[in-house]
């Protein structure tokens, strides 16, 4: 009697999959002792802009020329000499240094995903001090090996890097040479 009723059971087990949920969501799923990195489009990380630039050219010009000419003649009575000296010489030299410098942090977004995992970031931050409107433009390409902790990338280590600042308003306004001043450096006339 038992038999039929085993067989039945068993039947039963073997003909519905036994169902279960995944109590796992790697979406919402935050490891405590993770480190949260930018690794999807839309995810943010910050660069640390440091950018520190200087440039020396020289260039140093000699020249030295000189020519004689001498002559004479002898006929007879009629002795006659002259000579013709020229000379000329030139120096110059000239040389230009640039000095730069710029520090600050940003923080992107991963616009694109790559095929060998790296990361196309762009982003920018405007501020408005005092009247003066200063932009900072970011865009790049971060290796995620490059990603340190915090989720911070160094701006010498993103690829094909694109960093602009540039300022607006009083002081940038002054610190450029009046229209006067420009007409008189373009005629020669002003230093």
């Amino acid at each position: 009697m038992m038999r039929p009723a085993l067989i039945s059971l068993v039947a039963l087990c073997l003909a519905t999959p036994a169902g279960a949920d995944d109590l796992y969501d790697e979406q919402a799923f935050a490891a405590i002792a993770g480190d949260q990195r930018a690794r999807a489009v839309g995810d943010v990380l910050t660069i640390v802009v440091y950018q520190s630039a200087e440039a020396r050219n020289a260039a140093q010009n000699a020249s030295r020329t000189r020519r004689d000419f001498e002559g004479s003649i002898r006929s007879g009575n009629i002795d006659e000499s002259g000579s013709l000296s020229l000379n000329g010489g030139y120096t110059g030299q000239g040389e230009v240094r640039r000095s730069e410098s710029f520090v600050t942090q940003i923080s992107v977004s991963v616009r694109e995903v790559l095929d060998n995992g790296d990361l196309l970031v762009a982003g920018e931050q405007s501020m408005r001090i005092n009247g003066e409107t200063t932009l900072v433009q970011i865009q790049g390409r971060v290796r995620p090996s490059d990603i340190m902790h915090g989720n911070q990338v160094l701006s010498p280590r993103l690829a094909d890097a694109r960093i602009s600042y540039d300022g607006r308003g009083f002081v940038s306004r002054n610190a450029r040479p009046n229209i006067v001043h420009r007409i008189f450096s373009l005629l020669g006339l002003g230093g």
